[in-house]
This record gives C-alpha cells, sequence and structure tokens, in this order.
C-alpha cells in the first residue's frame, strides 16, 4: 500500500502547504514587528491603517490568496479516491 503513487503526491502537497504556511507566519511577524515597534504617535497609516498591520494583515492576506490560488492550479494534481483493482474493470 505503501508504493501507492497517490502517497508520494499528498506527500509533496502537503509539504507545499507547510512551506506556505511558514512563508506566511515569516511575512506577518516580520512586518508586524519589523514595523510595529515605533511609537504609535509616529505611525504612518494607509488607508486609516497602521502601516505595519496594513503590510501584515490586509496585503499579507491578499498576498497569500494568490500564492495559493497559483500554487493550487500549477502544482497540485487531482487524485482518485478509488483503489484501483488489477484484472477488474469498473462499471
Amino acid at each position: 500500500m505503501q508504493d501507492d503513487y497517490r502517497f508520494k503526491i499528498a506527500n509533496r502537497e502537503a509539504l507545499i502547504g507547510v512551506g506556505l504556511v511558514i512563508f506566511n507566519f515569516i511575512w506577518w511577524f516580520a512586518f508586524a514587528y519589523g514595523m510595529g515597534s515605533k511609537d504609535p504617535e509616529e505611525y504612518s497609516y494607509i488607508f486609516g491603517l497602521p502601516d505595519w498591520f496594513f503590510y501584515s494583515c490586509v496585503l499579507g492576506f491578499i498576498v497569500m490568496a494568490v500564492l495559493v490560488a497559483f500554487i493550487v492550479k500549477k502544482f497540485f494534481v487531482e487524485v482518485p479516491f478509488e483503489e484501483e483493482v488489477e484484472g477488474t474493470e469498473k462499471e
């Protein structure tokens, strides 16, 4: 059962998903804590939001949504869930 090609595909896609989560966390952490450590009176604002919040949460969400959609379309493949039995035809 471990020789099934679907396990290799599932493992590859799971690693891609973990990579996306790590990238998202690094993006969020870098902008939230990298830009958010200043005095609140010195913040610059984008659309009424502090710049660190805009880049980490708003822009980060948009970037991740586009990136996930791209990765799913280009790298993920459809895998059948039915078990294939050799020598028999499915109806």
